[in-house]
């Protein structure tokens, strides 16, 4: 889906000194725990998350009696946001309905990448512990379990990648003439989540193919259509800079043997 800039006011900035199509710094680290199977840490703007990943271990117990006749591996997530991660000191118990959605997201995504029938009777556990919460949670998510999920050796179709996009607010002067034009924005900040309508898009690869697509305000059709192309577009150079992580890990952990 192409990303037709032509119509969009480029000229505007937005409250962190962004233009529209602008993502936030991204930094991220794999294998920074040693003692789990598959570990990694990212950081995208404010918003920091560490993923550690365990297994897949065999089922036990009830849940090995239940799950006789599976043939695929499960994955479960489980998401802890800390309580001084974001403004308010806030603690999330386990029955807390956002953070029960996105782990159920997590997990259903990741299971179109995996290959989960080399792992029968088996389960996948990702614990993701939010450090830092500055918007665009989900998409954090989604990215630093495919980092940990790769150090874990797991294998995989491809990259998981994710990003947010939203509209933004009319001018004044746009409404004064009846213009409500709103320029779709790329990488959303936590302010901007509160007041502006906001899209999850997660992509498989570097292609089109969108796996998450999760948007929990009202908008209207006619707009769907920019945002969800700046969402793609936004994915594809996420993937580009995970990739880049996981090129150059590989490359020191090569150079490290050598030197052995």
């Amino acid at each position: 889906m192409p990303l037709d800039t032509s119509t969009y006011h480029l000229a505007h900035l937005r409250l962190d000194g962004r233009r529209w199509n602008e993502l936030r710094r991204l930094h991220a680290q794999i294998s920074t725990q040693a003692s789990a199977d598959g570990s990694s840490y990212l950081e995208m703007g404010n918003t920091k998350v560490l993923c550690s990943v365990t297994g897949p271990a065999e089922v036990k117990g009830q849940g090995r009696r239940e799950g006789a006749e599976r043939d695929n591996a499960v994955v479960h997530v489980e998401v802890n946001v800390a309580g001084f991660s974001g403004v308010e000191r806030k603690r999330r118990g386990r029955g807390d309905r956002r953070l029960n959605e996105i782990q159920n997201i997590i997990a259903s995504a990741m299971s179109t990448t995996l290959f989960l029938h080399l792992y029968s009777h088996s389960t996948i556990t990702l614990h993701i512990h939010v450090l830092s919460l500055d918007g665009s949670l989900l998409a954090a998510c989604l990215n630093v379990s495919t980092l940990a999920l790769i150090d874990a050796g797991i294998p995989m179709k491809d990259y998981i990648s994710a990003c947010t996009s939203g509209l933004s607010l009319p001018a004044t002067s746009q409404l004064t003439a009846g213009n409500d034009t709103q320029d779709p924005l790329l990488d959303l900040n936590s302010m901007e989540e509160q007041e502006l309508p906001s899209l999850t898009v997660a992509t498989l690869g570097g292609g089109d193919r969108v796996v998450v697509l999760n948007m929990e305000s009202r908008v209207l059709m006619g707009k769907l259509d920019g945002m969800l192309a700046a969402g793609v577009d936004g994915c594809r150079r996420v993937r580009g800079l995970l990739d880049g992580v996981v090129r150059d890990r590989g490359a020191k952990v090569v150079a490290e043997d050598g030197a052995g």
